[in-house]
């Protein structure tokens, strides 16, 4: 051929179910010359490479695509060389065969996503639930939290779709990593012991590792953490910083309350969640604060005044509310 990559995309696209007639016609004809026999070969093991990923076929196309290949060989010369009519009929039959083969696999792992039914766990204000995934995964949602799972985990990985905080402990399976898709980020592990917490109205989500490694997807970033690790980011401005924490995770499981220079308004919705309450802000003041503390099952109040004594924010109740004042 005088030009073989031309002729090679030709080929691969005539396999691939894509070309013109007149495309196809030439191509065959080319095909008369001994020279090129090594290129078909070429060819034909690349197919058989890159058929992984072919996708999937009706009936009806696999029945048309065959018909115009019996029609291009009976347009062929009678006096062709043995070597090239088997070649020409190895090509149809090689396509024929990867559109049965692949779009049966396609169509087989299609019903399966079809007949798989999903379960919403959830939990309300002051519950925490602990649920096991059908692969023994474990794991422990906190207050106001939900997850979407299948009913069993089918293809190349385990997907759960979490809204809030929960802490897993990931069955380990190399060849099916476990993710966690998440409002603002996606957590990628293959077994390890880690936290997630990302409520929807949070202006700080975070990520924490226990033991392990995790890979966070942002939309705009990549990175890895390790044991005693932990990422923060903020939905607001998007930064984020990755940092040591050497403390014990998910203190919430037993009860108790951190707070890392987290802001004064994602402290009021952890502590609506958690003690089953409302809090108000007055509208006449300002509040930027952020608050650091731990606390170990104590009481509202005694939360409220330790918030107080570090912020000088102050608080009292109106009816059902607290209302935070300076």
């Amino acid at each position: 051929m005088k030009n073989t990559k031309e002729e090679k995309q030709k080929l691969r696209r005539y396999l691939d179910d894509i070309y013109t007639r007149n495309e196809a016609s030439q191509l065959l004809d080319s095909l008369r010359d001994a020279e090129n026999k090594d290129l078909l070969e070429e060819v034909t093991a690349e197919v058989w490479e890159a058929s992984a990923d072919h996708g999937r076929t009706t009936s009806a196309e696999r029945e048309e695509y065959k018909k115009e290949a019996r029609q291009l060989l009976q347009s062929l010369e009678h006096g062709k060389r043995i070597w090239f009519r088997r070649s020409a009929y190895a090509i149809a039959s090689i396509a024929a065969l990867l559109c049965l083969v692949f779009g049966s696999i396609h169509y087989y792992h299609y019903t399966n996503e079809q007949n798989t039914t999903y379960t919403l766990a959830n939990t309300s204000y002051g519950e925490k639930k602990q649920v096991t995934l059908p692969d023994g995964t474990q794991l422990v949602l906190n207050s106001c939290s939900s997850l979407r799972y299948p009913s069993r985990f089918n293809g190349k990985e385990r997907k759960v779709e979490l809204e809030g905080e929960a802490y897993f402990r990931v069955a380990h399976n190399e060849d099916m990593p476990f993710i966690v898709t998440t409002r603002n980020f996606n957590v990628l592990v293959l077994g390890t012991h880690f936290n997630i917490k990302s409520y929807p109205k949070d202006e700080i989500v975070s990520v924490n590792v226990e033991s392990g490694k995790v890979q966070v997807d942002l939309p705009e970033a990549m990175m890895r953490l390790t044991a005693r690790e932990q990422v923060l980011i903020n939905t607001l401005s998007g930064e984020y910083a990755k940092k040591k924490e050497e403390r014990e995770v998910a203190v919430w499981i037993k009860g108790g309350l951190r707070f890392s220079s987290t802001p004064i308004r994602d402290v009021a919705r952890e502590l609506e969640r958690v003690y089953n309450c409302r809090i108000t802000f007055a509208p006449e003041y300002e509040f930027t604060n952020l608050i650091s503390g731990e606390h170990d099952n104590k009481s509202l109040e005694s939360v409220l005044q330790s918030i107080e004594y570090v912020s000088g924010v102050k608080h009292k109740k109106e009816g059902k509310e607290i209302v935070l004042y300076k």
